[in-house]
């Protein structure tokens, strides 16, 4: 990694860590970076979806010759590669590294959780919703928390596997 990425990363640690102090003796450092670089992501993913569904797309169907795809789908689709790349980044250089495995099989293996986690995400909405009568919302915040405990679990034992345990290091710097 380049001298300015270093110097990003160092930073964003940092940051992290500092507001990480008063966790400290309840949550290992490694759940409190993942549960950071996560939530920052899903923001990002929630602003940029919003941007190209109101101002890129100005929410009109978008049509590629052999289909037409409609404006929700089109900005989750034109989001998620960017949001795919920023969630790999932040777990591989901020959550979990302490994983010695390659760059390409984690990103692999990355693809795979991500993968799971849409697929769940799917199962569980259409559990809820269509089969158990829960209402839309409050289905989607109790899929969102089972999605956000697979993901952690697969990434830190899967995607970026260690035999060195950091959610053990409980004390900051």
């Amino acid at each position: 990694m380049s001298y300015f990425f270093n110097k990003v990363r160092d930073l964003i640690i940092r940051i992290i860590d500092w507001f990480y102090f008063p966790f400290f003796k309840f949550i290992p450092i490694e759940i409190f970076r993942y549960a950071a670089t996560g939530g920052a992501n899903t923001l990002l993913d929630i602003f940029l979806y919003f941007i190209f569904y109101h101002f890129v797309l100005q929410m009109q169907i978008v049509d590629v010759g052999f289909v037409a795809i409609s404006p929700h789908i089109a900005a989750f689709l034109m989001v998620f590669p960017i949001t795919f790349t920023t969630g790999f980044l932040l777990a591989k250089y901020i959550t979990f590294t302490a994983s010695e495995l390659r760059g390409r099989i984690q990103l692999f293996r990355y693809g795979v959780s991500v993968a799971g986690s849409v697929l769940l995400n799917y199962i569980f909405l259409k559990l809820f919703v269509e089969v158990a009568g829960m209402y839309a919302t409050l289905a989607k915040g109790v899929t969102t928390f089972i999605v956000v405990v697979y993901s952690y679990i697969i990434q830190r034992y899967f995607s970026f596997k260690t035999n060195k345990i950091l959610a053990t290091e409980n004390v900051p710097d």
